[in-house]
C-alpha cells in the first residue's frame, strides 16, 4: 500500500472513529499531496519517496510554528500544533538519536577527506543525503559543525 493509499485509509477512518484531531492532520496530508499530484510532469501519483519529503516539510513547519507560539505564550495555538505534528510524525521513518548520527557523519567525514570547518559546505550535502528523513538537519549541521572543528 502506497503512503497516498495509506492516507485515503486513514481518512476514512478518522471519519468514522470522529477523531477530529487526526482528521484535521490527515485532511492536511492529503491536500499536500493532491497539490503534487497535480504539477505538471506528476501525471497524478506521487510517489512514496516524494510523499516522504512533503511529509517532511510539512512537519518541519509545525515545529517552527510551535516553537513560535511557545516563545508568544500561545499554548492554545502550541498545543494545535503538537497535536498535528505526532500524527504527521506516525507516517515518517523513526529518527536516529545522536549517536547513532555522529556514527554515519564520522564516516561521511571521512570518505569526504574532510578535515577542518572550511570542508562544512562540501560535506553537508553528503551528510544530508546519507541521512535523508532520518534526522533533523539542526542536528546534523550541530554534529557537522563539531566534528569539524
Amino acid at each position: 500500500m502506497t503512503l497516498q493509499e495509506q492516507i485515503n485509509a486513514d481518512v476514512i477512518a478518522a471519519m468514522k472513529a470522529k477523531e477530529e484531531v487526526a482528521l484535521r492532520a490527515i485532511r492536511g496530508l492529503k491536500s499536500a499531496l493532491l497539490l503534487a499530484a497535480s504539477e505538471p510532469g506528476a501525471n497524478g501519483v506521487v510517489t512514496d519517496e516524494a510523499a516522504l519529503k512533503i511529509f517532511m516539510k510539512l512537519a518541519k513547519q509545525r515545529k517552527e510554528s510551535l516553537d513560535i507560539y511557545i516563545q508568544n505564550k500561545r499554548e492554545d495555538l502550541a498545543k494545535v500544533e503538537q497535536e498535528e505534528l505526532e500524527i504527521i510524525e506516525r507516517y515518517l521513518p523513526k529518527q536516529m538519536d545522536e549517536s547513532e548520527v555522529k556514527a554515519i557523519l564520522t564516516n561521511v567525514v571521512k570518505d569526504a577527506g574532510a578535515s577542518s570547518a572550511a570542508d562544512f559546505g562540501k560535506v553537508m550535502p553528503l551528510a544530508m543525503k546519507a541521512l535523508a528523513g532520518k534526522a533533523d538537519g539542526k542536528i546534523i549541521s550541530a554534529i557537522l559543525k563539531e566534528l569539524l572543528a
